[in-house]
């Protein structure tokens, strides 16, 4: 294996986190759809041109939750007679959809490690420091494409969803970089990093395309309008939920336990749910001024740390967290008391008992 790139994924795919250990023995198969997604996740994203071919395998083979494809493959069980995911061409439609879902996320990740100007990705060197940010960015454009292609096949419907989620994408991402704290260049106009504006980034990075595999497992299994609806608002509550777990995690959490690096957020002057409450409670406090310059030094991070760890911040944040699963849940009821029901409410749940 060339040095620096990822170890392969295995060849057995695990279904993710113990909240779903218990789903194929509550026939809600989904292992082998995801076995499916991994297998033609290679094929979608294969390019006649040697170079091209690597770089865009490269975080395919770098693994991941696949928590996306998960949710599309848990949504079509949805369906009226809860067995539409086992069909042979709903069940088809339902890998084709997580594949496109995870090319998507997939391509993400390549242009967000530009923008971060990050170093590692997934315990290796990130595209643009193995190569370039050109190579990075391109690659990110390259799996745009294929996904888009793949979308073609499953109808107009699907490629109209896609488009519209790649837009919000691209507004979240946009919001983001105009609400930091660091580097921002002159001619850029600035949005405060308000609560209003963190929830509107993301809605934008984070919960849209998990609202959208949703509305992809639930559309493809046949489920009425009202009900697509209803799953979609579903997976975005639930994604607002795990960003929000995110944001507590890298403040609460140290790196032995999460094996990310505390602070990151705080590092690139993003200001996360945690630390906006805590900015309003002691406006013009010590916090505020270690965070006034943008994007802070070691020093300011750890000192930062430790003060949000100190005050309710945190909890307050796991509170707002537990209203979005919450409203997720509620979105659950219409499909009444069913496994699959049972199943994407803990995992909904599962949010909330990751931040602690």
């Amino acid at each position: 294996m060339a040095a620096g790139r990822p170890e392969p994924r295995a060849a057995r795919l695990a279904i993710p986190d113990p909240v779903l250990e218990q789903l194929e023995g509550h026939g809600l198969p989904v292992a082998d759809t995801l076995e499916r997604v991994e297998g033609k996740l290679h094929e979608q994203a294969r390019s006649s041109h040697a170079f091209v071919d690597e770089a865009a395998r490269y975080l395919i083979e770098a693994g991941g939750k696949r928590f996306r494809p998960l949710m599309v493959a848990l949504a079509g069980h949805l369906g009226p007679d809860g067995t539409a995911a086992g069909e042979d061409r709903q069940r088809a439609e339902l890998v084709d959809a997580g594949v496109i879902v995870e090319l998507v996320h997939l391509a993400t990740l390549y242009h967000d490690d530009v923008i971060d100007e990050a170093t590692a990705r997934r315990g290796a060197p990130s595209a643009n420091s193995r190569w370039d940010n050109t190579v990075a960015i391109l690659t990110g454009d390259y799996l745009f494409a294929c996904a888009s292609a793949l979308s073609a096949d499953l109808g107009v419907e699907v490629t109209r969803i896609m488009a519209s989620t790649l837009a919000e994408l691209c507004e979240g991402q946009i919001r983001e970089v105009q609400g930091s704290m660091s580097a921002l260049l002159p001619d850029v106009p600035t949005l405060d990093p308000t609560l209003e504006h963190y929830l509107e980034v993301i809605s934008g990075k984070t919960a849209s395309l998990i609202a959208t595999s949703c509305r992809y497992g639930a559309l493809l299994s046949g489920v009425d309008r009202d009900g697509v609806e209803a799953a979609a608002r579903y997976g975005w509550n639930v994604g607002v939920a795990f960003q929000l777990s995110d944001d507590i995690l890298d403040i609460a959490s140290d790196h032995e336990t999460s094996g990310k690096t505390p602070g990151t957020d705080l590092r690139e002057g993003v200001r996360t749910l945690p630390v906006l409450y805590a900015l309003k409670d002691d406006p013009g406090g010590e916090l505020e001024g270690l965070l006034a310059g943008g994007a802070p030094d070691d020093a300011d991070v750890a000192r930062a740390l430790e003060l949000l760890r100190s005050c309710d911040a945190l909890d307050r944040a796991r509170t707002t967290a537990g209203e979005y699963v919450t409203a997720a849940v509620s979105e659950l009821e219409r499909f009444g008391d069913r496994p699959i029901v049972s199943a994407l409410t803990r995992l909904a749940e599962y949010a909330l008992d990751r931040a602690g």
